[in-house]
């Protein structure tokens, strides 16, 4: 995964932001939405796809294309700065992999030792009752 090969495939569109701002909401386009269209992407292989639309296939359209969108700031540099940051991270979390756990078997003296236990709670909880005067 080259990531100034996946950078340089997005595609940015700034639109005016929602919520309040006043008059600056109005008339300046500070929210940005970012694009990637998967099926298109030259940067990542096929196996790499595939991961992908396994893993963030909830976030992705019917066509395969991710959608993120950033209004936080009033920059709108600062705003496709934080995009393509949740960008990358989605990335990365989508392609990780994650270790397959090996079955271990559990060590003949622990098990010795968990059945000792219990014996001598056992003997605890009997010397606790009363004798039997039969």
């Amino acid at each position: 995964m080259d990531i100034e090969k996946i950078i340089s495939e997005l595609s940015f569109k700034a639109v005016r932001s929602s919520g309040a701002g006043g008059q600056n909401v109005n008339k300046v386009s500070s929210k940005v939405v970012l694009t990637f269209d998967l099926n298109v992407s030259q940067a990542l292989s096929e196996e790499e796809k595939l991961l992908l639309q396994k893993n963030i296939g909830a976030r992705l359209t019917t066509e395969n294309i991710l959608i993120l969108n950033c209004d936080e700031d009033r920059s709108q540099l600062k705003n496709k700065d934080i995009v393509i940051k949740r960008f990358l991270e989605v990335i990365k979390k989508g392609l990780h992999v994650p270790k397959v756990r090996k079955a271990t078997k559990i060590p003949k003296s622990v098990i010795k030792k968990r059945i000792k236990d219990k014996k001598s709670i056992s003997e605890i909880k009997q010397s606790r009752k009363k004798p039997n005067l039969d």
